[in-house]
Parts: structure tokens; C-alpha cells; sequence
């Protein structure tokens, strides 16, 4: 059965239905959907355990937790194309094998070489899995209602992944050695191998051309020098090499659009930015992953360096955004079937934009726990109709046969822009940590040692090595100057946010409505299995 028409028996008149066997498939889809967003978090906590044991340089650490990443990044792209042409559920059953394989080879590693080279692994059999998942569930839920609930059920698997990450890793980490969190995943895989081939379709293109392998490798050279740059500017600050290898990237990147133009079977489909809710929705998503990720980053710096909190206990108190976060996920869809996606979307933004505005009256100490745990919240809670409707219409406005390519365009925009919100975000905090420590900083403290004044971190670790009144000044005068950077960085982030918000009230505002045509009638294409991308106007959100 072709994924675009109704089985037999099927009225014509209406979209084709998710049963049992669809929904079945949608958890086994979101079983390693969680599994690779835990991967992440537990390696965070296995570092300090493995570098030890494995005797691993301060670069080698950082080769460690990069590189999953980079490959990630790197590799979506031409995983969400390879899966169109040769089979969507193939791609996602051998990445599943591969990840399983160097899972098993990571946790046993030797030393950091083979650890380095199983995680690279680990990233490129993520970046299939990922689009591979997401398009899969365009095929499954071809109902647009059934389908916002599908991929709100996805989007809320990354999240979930993150909240019991640090949970689930500290008690393995404590129980078993270092290399037993990375096997987490392994049962997930192996489930997927078992039950996938019985109950996910297969689809494939198969008037698809050949894969243009000098657009593969100019997609890996725009985009890995560009992640590596963006990483090494949120770590270390402005240096001359991440900057060259931004501007390497961007270059790269140039010549690489110009080769899709002239292709047939081009990489990158540029005709999908035609149809201004895909490019609308998918700038919107990309400046919302820009300015929440790098509020997040400084939160979680927040509750460990000025709250005092340790990092098990840093995660929990994230997780009350987490969990607003999933729920958001969830209830989006059901909203989306009463009210019309633009002022949705608009609204769900605004209430992010108040919780980010909330964040700017947290105190510098302990006591401002409470006011960023409920911001944070909000903030949290208003982004999930743009995760959910947004994912849904970006995937949604592709043709059938590229939305493997499409959902890579949706993922990797959305690793760019957190990669590009925690290098910005962190650079006006640490311009106004700077400003703010030699304003109220006496000059005496200053020359203790010169990271008390350049990070946060710097000063604690100082703080540690010298007298205690000396010690309480610099901490008092630190944690101040760092929280007045999360105060900006929140205020200018609600203001892009509030921005966004209009944008897409704007811009959206012709889209089909939960019965049809703005506000009103059914969509005439999904009354009759017509694809969006056949018609002028794309499908509705719900």
C-alpha cells in the first residue's frame, strides 16, 4: 500500500486513519528518540569517572563529549536524504544496529582513542535515527490531527530522555562503572531490531536520482567547521580560530547552495523554502532553539554556581520545566483542533516571553531558586505548540517522497541554533560578568587571580584557596555580576521571543483553521487525500 493513499475499503472523502498497529510503531519510533537524547545527559556524568580511568587528556575530554555532536550535526542532513532513497525503516534498522554495536564498544573502551572513534559512530547512527523517526510518523499518521499528537509524542520523548538522564545515570554511575551508562540504550535497539520490521512501514522514493556524494561531502565541510567554531566561542570566547572556522563554514556553505540549485536530485530541496509557512515556521523554531537553549545552559549554571545546588540536584530542579515541557507537547495538538495555529503558536511564545521576563527578577543567592524554577517553567511550557504544530507543518509542507529531507532541514536547524543561542547567549553574559566584576569588584580582590574575573567558575574555584572574608567578597561580587547577566540575557531573549510571536501571528495568520479554511470550513486537500504540497495553500497544523 502507498503511504499517500487510503487502504481499501477506505472512504475517499477522508485522510487515512492511525489503528493499533501505528500506534504500536509510534512507541517503538520513540524508544531510541529517548535513548539518544539520554546519551547526552549521562555522559555528562560519566566524565569525570572515565577520564580518570582511562587516563584521558583535557583534550581528549573534550574530543569525548564533541564529537557525538559534531557527527550529529554533520551527518543529518544526508541521513534524512539517504533514508528517502533507500528506504526510511532500512536506514532506522541499521542505524539502530550500528548505535547498538558502538554503544557496546564505547562502554568497553580501552582508552580514549577507541572511546573517541565509538562516539563519532554513536553521533552519525543518531543523525539517522532521528530523521528517520520523523518521517517515518508522517507516513504512519497521514491524519493531520492524529499526526500533531504522533510528533507531539516524539518531541516529548527528547525531553523525557533529558529529565532522567542525570537521574538514571547518577544511580548507575554509582552502583556500576563508568561504561555501564552507555549501555542504557542497548535494550531499546535491540527492541527496535526485534518489533520495527513487524510494525513501521517501509517508504521510499523510488523516482528518486542518485546521491550526489560532492554535495555530501560540501554539507559535512559547511557544517562541522561551523559547529566546531560555535562550541569553541561558547567555551573559550572570541579566538581567531573558531571564528576562521565559522567563516570557513559560512563559505562552504555558499558554494553548496549553488550546487543544489543546479542539481536535479538536489541534497537540500531549496523548493521547500518557496512556501513561506514552511521558511516562516522553520526560522521561527530556529530562533526559539537559539534563545531557549542559551537561557538553559545559564540557568543550569545558575542553580550549580550561585544556588549552590550539586549537579544531581541542579537537574531536578530543571525538571519542573521539563515536565511543563512535555505537558505542553501533549495538550498543543487537542488546542490546535479549537483554535487557529497563529494566535496559538503567538500565544504559547508570549507565555515563554513572560516566563523569560520572569527570570530577570531572580536574587543572587540561593533564594532566587523558586522565581527561575517557575520561569523556567513558563518559558518551557509556552514553546511546545511551536515544537509540536511547528515540527508538524515544517514536515507536513514537503511532498511525501522528501520528508525524510525535510524533517533533517527541522532537526539540523534545530542543532545550529542551539549550538549558535549557547555561544551568543553565553558571550552577553560573560560581556556583562566582565563589566559588572570590575564595577563592584575592590581592586585588591581583583588581583587574587585573573579567572575571578573572568567566569563564575573561575571565582569559585578561586574562592576555594583563599581567606574566608576575601573569599565571601569575590563569591558575593561574582554570583551578583553573573545573575545580572541572566537578567540581560532573559530580557533580550523575551523581547526576540514577544518578536517571533507577532511574526507568526502575521505571517501564519491564511493558514487553514481547525476546520478548514482560516477559522472556518474542512481543508479541501485532506478531504481529498491531496498532499499539501500539490496545492498552493499548506496543511492545516491540527
Amino acid at each position: 500500500m502507498s503511504p499517500t493513499h487510503a487502504p481499501v475499503g477506505a472512504p475517499a472523502d477522508s485522510p487515512t486513519r492511525a489503528g493499533r498497529r501505528q500506534w504500536l510503531g509510534l512507541v517503538v519510533l520513540a524508544l531510541p528518540t529517548l535513548m539518544v537524547s539520554l546519551d547526552v545527559f549521562v555522559m555528562l556524568l560519566a566524565l569525570p569517572q572515565l577520564s580518570v580511568r582511562l587516563h584521558a587528556s583535557s583534550s581528549q575530554q573534550l574530543w569525548v563529549m564533541d564529537v557525538y555532536g559534531f557527527m550529529v550535526a554533520g551527518f543529518m542532513m544526508t541521513m534524512g536524504t539517504v533514508g528517502d532513497r533507500i528506504g526510511r525503516r532500512r536506514l532506522l534498522l541499521i542505524a539502530a544496529a550500528v548505535f547498538a554495536v558502538a554503544s557496546v564498544a564505547a562502554a568497553y573502551s580501552p582508552g580514549p582513542a577507541v572511546l573517541i572513534g565509538s562516539r563519532a559512530l554513536l553521533g552519525i547512527a543518531g543523525a539517522a535515527l532521528t530523521p528517520s523517526t520523523l518521517s517515518l510518523i508522517t507516513t504512519m499518521f497521514r491524519d493531520p490531527r492524529q499526526r500533531a499528537t504522533a510528533i507531539g509524542v516524539w518531541a516529548g520523548a527528547f525531553t523525557v530522555g533529558a529529565i532522567i538522564g542525570p537521574i538514571l545515570g547518577g544511580v548507575m554511575l554509582e552502583r556500576f562503572w563508568w561504561g555501564s551508562v552507555l549501555l542504557l540504550g542497548l535494550p531499546a535497539m535491540i527492541l527496535l531490531l526485534a518489533i520495527g520490521p513487524a510494525v513501521l512501514p517501509e517508504y521510499r522514493d523510488t523516482a528518486a536520482g542518485r546521491l550526489d556524494l560532492p554535495s555530501v561531502a560540501l554539507s559535512l565541510a559547511a557544517i562541522l567547521p561551523a559547529v566546531y567554531g560555535l562550541k569553541e566561542l561558547a567555551e573559550g570566547g572570541w579566538q581567531p580560530v573558531p571564528v576562521l572556522a565559522i567563516l570557513v563554514g559560512a563559505g562552504v556553505a555558499v558554494v553548496f547552495i549553488r550546487r543544489q540549485r543546479r542539481l536535479t536530485d538536489p541534497l537540500l530541496d531549496l523548493g521547500l523554502f518557496a512556501e513561506r509557512s514552511f521558511a516562516v515556521t522553520l526560522g521561527a523554531m530556529f530562533g526559539y532553539t537559539l534563545l531557549s537553549g542559551g537561557v538553559m545552559v545559564a540557568v543550569a549554571q545558575f542553580f550549580q554556581l550561585v544556588a549552590g545546588l550539586s549537579p544531581m540536584e541542579a537537574g531536578l530542579a530543571l525538571a519542573p520545566g521539563m515536565l511543563a515541557a512535555v505537558v505542553s507537547f501533549q495538550v498543543s495538538p487537542l488546542l490546535a483542533r479549537r483554535i487557529h495555529p497563529a494566535p496559538l503558536l503567538a500565544v504559547g511564545l508570549t507565555i515563554s516571553a513572560i516566563g523569560l521576563l520572569a527570570m530577570t527578577q531572580t536574587a543572587s543567592d540561593s533564594s532566587g531558586i523558586p522565581v527561575l524554577v517557575t520561569g523556567f517553567a513558563l518559558a518551557s511550557l509556552g514553546g511546545g505548540p511551536l515544537v509540536t504544530l511547528g515540527t508538524n507543518l515544517v514536515v507536513g509542507s514537503a511532498p511525501p517522497q522528501r520528508a525524510g529531507s525535510a524533517a533533517a532541514i527541522a532537526q539540523t536547524g534545530n542543532e545550529f541554533g542551539y549550538a549558535l543561542g549557547v555561544a551568543a547567549i553565553g558571550s552577553l553574559i560573560t560581556t556583562v560578568y566582565h563589566t559588572r566584576v570590575r564595577a563592584t569588584l575592590p581592586t585588591a580582590e581583583t588581583t587574587v587571580d585573573p579567572a575571578a574575573r573572568d567566569t563564575l567558575a573561575g571565582a569559585v574555584q578561586t574562592a576555594a584557596d583563599i581567606p574566608t572574608r576575601a573569599a565571601d567578597i569575590l563569591l558575593a561580587a561574582s554570583r551578583d555580576a553573573f545573575t545580572t547577566g541572566l537578567h540581560t540575557a532573559a530580557a533580550v531573549a523575551a523581547a526576540l521571543v514577544a518578536g517571533l510571536a507577532g511574526l507568526l501571528l502575521t505571517s501564519l495568520r491564511d493558514l487553514p483553521g481547525p476546520s478548514g479554511r482560516p477559522g472556518e470550513r474542512a481543508d479541501p486537500g485532506h478531504e481529498t487525500g491531496e498532499h499539501p504540497s500539490s496545492r498552493p495553500r499548506p496543511t492545516p497544523l491540527t
